[in-house]
């Protein structure tokens, strides 16, 4: 595997969530800065040594609400 996606969403409270496609990955921070690092701390963690994806790709989701 050379690439995998999270997608990543705000939290209904306060910060992100992270979600991997394909993958039975999850993980929550305060802040994006926060989340990249806890993104690559799971990936690391899910994956035995040397199995590890090349490249981790984040999806931001934002809704919008428009009135009509």
């Amino acid at each position: 595997m050379t690439e995998i996606i999270f997608v990543v969403e705000q939290a209904p409270e306060e910060g992100y969530t992270a979600r991997a496609l394909g993958e039975s990955i999850f993980t929550e921070a305060n802040s994006e800065a926060e989340l990249r690092v806890a993104v690559q701390d799971a990936v690391h963690c899910h994956f035995d040594e040397g199995k590890s994806p090349e490249v981790i790709r984040l999806h931001f989701v934002h809704d919008e609400l428009l009135a009509a």
